[in-house]
């Protein structure tokens, strides 16, 4: 009796201490499911921060962006600038300058008279228009070839530094989206005939004049060059305080009369640093020795004409000899 009863309250203790550690168990589970999220979210909280703080460093550097930036996927681009209100609109202006007035409006374009770049897109709109009406191009192939050639234009001044290479084959892309029938990523919008004669028109209309675009329409960049020699000090700016200094001293010294520059006595030159002394010895020294290697090598090469054209000239002097044996007749 007494062992069933012990038996008993040994399952019912070990039943509830399996209870305990399985409770204990999702207790530590959940613990690191939280310890888990916030980890993830501390990194994401990071990453955020460490983007925002990398974009808005890319913001005050203007260097951070110097490389050109990459150009858009090709797509199609009809009806993307000139919808087919606008088409009509153009189609039925009948002169030139009727046509640049709207052409104005629906590119919105401030003052053509005053902007020099507001000018130059009119003038480049109004042109593809003219050579459009020449081709006999539909509303749809009109509205396709100027948004080309925005799209052109656009990667064209995005970056100061060159990329006609790239826009080139940005160009071939986009123009042959609009040549082949594989939708939905290019259509069968002009003829290979059609295709080649727009190709030929923005060849010789833009990309001859890719480097005049590129100059009008983005700033323009200097390029600030620093030597430093290995082993000498940097030279020490001067600050704006002296410099005003400076300026004044020189201005006051151009104001004294001739007189008063006779009676001044020319002060001895300032000796100059030993560093400076020795770099100027060493390229001095190298200049001399460039300069006699070259001269011996002009030398050389003087010498070796003369002798050529002296061979030559004796050759001439001789009299003309018959070999020995052919001018002789044979005796019998």
């Amino acid at each position: 009796m007494l062992n069933r009863k012990t038996s008993h309250f040994l399952g019912m203790r070990v039943q509830s201490e399996l209870e305990h550690f399985s409770e204990l168990r999702r207790e530590a589970g959940k613990d690191r499911i939280s310890v888990r999220g916030s980890a993830a979210r501390t990194r994401a909280s990071v990453r955020t921060q460490s983007t925002a703080a990398a974009a808005a460093k890319a913001d005050e550097d203007p260097g951070a962006n110097l490389f050109p930036p990459p150009l858009p996927r090709p797509r199609i681009c009809m009806w993307k600038y000139l919808d087919i209100h606008s088409m009509h609109q153009l189609e039925k202006t009948t002169s030139a300058e009727e046509m640049r007035q709207v052409l104005a409006e629906l590119l919105e374009l401030g003052c053509p008279e005053q902007s020099l770049r507001d000018a130059i897109t009119l003038d480049l709109f109004c042109h593809a228009l003219i050579f459009c009406r020449q081709q006999g191009f539909s509303l749809e192939q009109t509205s396709a070839a100027c948004a080309l050639l925005q799209d052109l234009h656009k990667a064209c001044i995005a970056t100061p530094l060159g990329n006609v290479e790239e826009c080139y084959h940005y160009f071939t892309s986009v123009l042959f989206c609009h040549g082949v029938r594989r939708p939905p990523f290019s259509i069968d919008l002009f003829k290979e005939e059609q295709l080649l004669a727009l190709e030929d028109y923005v060849v010789n209309t833009y990309f001859r004049h890719f480097k005049l675009y590129k100059y009008v329409f983005t700033p323009q960049v200097r390029l600030d060059l620093s030597l430093t020699y290995m082993g000498l000090q940097p030279p020490k700016l001067w600050p704006e305080s002296e410099t005003e200094k400076e300026a004044s001293k020189e201005v006051e010294e151009q104001a004294v009369t001739p007189q008063e520059e006779e009676l001044e006595t020319v002060a001895p030159p300032e000796p100059e640093p030993s560093h400076v002394h020795i770099l100027r010895a060493y390229i001095k020294t190298q200049m001399n020795k460039e300069l006699e290697e070259l001269q011996q090598l002009v030398e050389e090469q003087l010498k070796a004409s003369e002798e050529r054209l002296s061979s030559k000239l004796t050759a001439l002097e001789r009299p003309f000899q018959l070999p020995p044996g052919k001018g002789k007749s044979k005796t019998k």
